[in-house]
């Protein structure tokens, strides 16, 4: 495994204002992840899990501290290149699939390659490619709505890797399947960041699935301990 360091936070801090007070979610966040790592987040809901990955993922900005992807400080660039970095160099999945509905399974697969400026039929090449690998070959032009929520969840992971990012962000990717379909998909991250050295930072409330993984980091009232 090649340990140079793909996402870095220092000294993460993030506060709210909620019914006139300040709420304090993370309280001074340090950590790494290295390429081709798979870390596991736990912790109590509240904890500030899902915060973090928002912050790591560039979707806010932190009150204080800074989060380096990929080497680049993600508080001295401009929204555009901000946009341009994350589609480039992160892939997120989320507990629910967000699929566009009017849009096939393909599609929806190929669209942060078109975003990047990719041909329309380069993109849908390596869509259809990426697909059959995690097994919804037979399903490209299917919608959605006419796939099971595995099988959703699997074509959320193909988008997700697409543009071969450095660390894919993950929040209870999981949490919405029934458990066997979860170990499947689970499974399936496992293999995919074996066989691509994609780096993935899941967020999850399942132990059994979170052992599995390379390293667990547990938060507990917006610090990990």
């Amino acid at each position: 495994m090649n340990n140079a360091r793909i996402l870095h936070c220092e000294n993460l801090t993030m506060r709210y204002a909620q019914g006139g007070l300040d709420v304090e979610v993370l309280k001074g966040v340090n950590f790494n992840i290295n390429k081709g790592e798979c870390v596991a987040i736990m912790g109590a809901s509240g904890s500030g899990k899902s915060t973090l990955l928002h912050l790591l993922g560039g979707l806010e900005k932190p009150t204080g501290g800074k989060v380096i992807l990929d080497g680049t400080d993600l508080n001295d660039v401009s929204g555009k290149q901000l946009a341009s970095l994350r589609n480039r160099s992160l892939g997120f999945i989320y507990q629910f699939h967000h699929l566009l509905g009017e849009f096939t399974v393909l599609e929806n697969v190929a669209m942060p390659l078109l975003i990047g400026g990719q041909s329309v039929e380069d993109a849908r090449q390596h869509a259809t490619r990426l697909l059959q690998r995690v097994g919804l070959g037979h399903r490209v032009e299917h919608k959605p709505g006419e796939i099971s929520g595995g099988e959703r969840q699997r074509a959320a992971v193909a988008r997700a890797l697409i543009n071969k990012p450095g660390v894919v962000l993950a929040d209870e990717p999981t949490g919405n399947l029934d458990s066997k379909t979860a170990e499947d998909v689970f499974q399936l991250m496992l293999e995919l960041n074996q066989e691509l050295n994609v780096s993935f930072l899941i967020v999850t409330h399942d132990h059994e699935l979170a052992g599995k993984m390379g390293r667990v980091l547990h938060m507990e009232d917006g610090v990990i301990v």
